[in-house]
């Protein structure tokens, strides 16, 4: 989850009162001028929405879809041999307080998952210079994450580690 103090890149993305903004996990491209609202569920009945990228403001619609999170968290089986995680669990809880949330799908152009962002160049060139936060999913391992980065030339930490209370990653 983002903690969000003003940032002047990041703000014009998050004009309006919404309750809760966040990204898509698809790789498919979506039109420039694409919907806003949560796009209609998938395949097992739920959307598709990332839970590590999402804004939340501290309003009663917020905490609804929090409290139907935790909810949904808790009714999953979870043990060692099912690997559960808690996005099928968001997308859930989103899905039951649609109606009743403000809820914005931040844009594709300024916030693409790697499915997207690492496996369409094309895509990538005609949206150059909007984007603000590239996610590195789609892959699996810290090391592997950072690789990609590097070879992508996005490793933008080392620079800065002195300013980090996290040094050199």
């Amino acid at each position: 989850m983002w903690i969000w103090s003003g940032c002047k890149i990041l703000s014009p993305y998050f004009e309006g009162n919404h309750d809760v903004y966040f990204t898509d996990d698809m790789a498919a491209v979506k039109l420039p001028d694409h919907s806003h609202d949560l796009p209609p569920p998938g395949k097992k009945g739920r959307t598709y929405i990332c839970s590590c990228m999402m804004f939340m403001r501290p309003t009663d619609g917020a905490k609804l879809v929090m409290k139907k999170w935790i909810e949904e968290l808790q009714a999953q089986p979870w043990s060692k041999t099912k690997k559960s995680n808690d996005q099928p669990a968001f997308n859930w809880a989103l899905n039951k307080t649609a109606g009743q949330v403000d809820l914005y799908l931040l844009p594709q152009a300024a916030f693409p998952t790697g499915g997207l962002y690492f496996k369409n160049q094309t895509w990538v060139q005609e949206t150059k210079g909007k984007h603000v936060i590239i996610h590195n999913n789609y892959i699996t391992g810290f090391e592997k994450k950072i690789k990609r980065f590097h070879d992508y030339g996005l490793w933008l930490v080392d620079g800065h580690s002195s300013e980090s209370p996290l040094g050199k990653l």
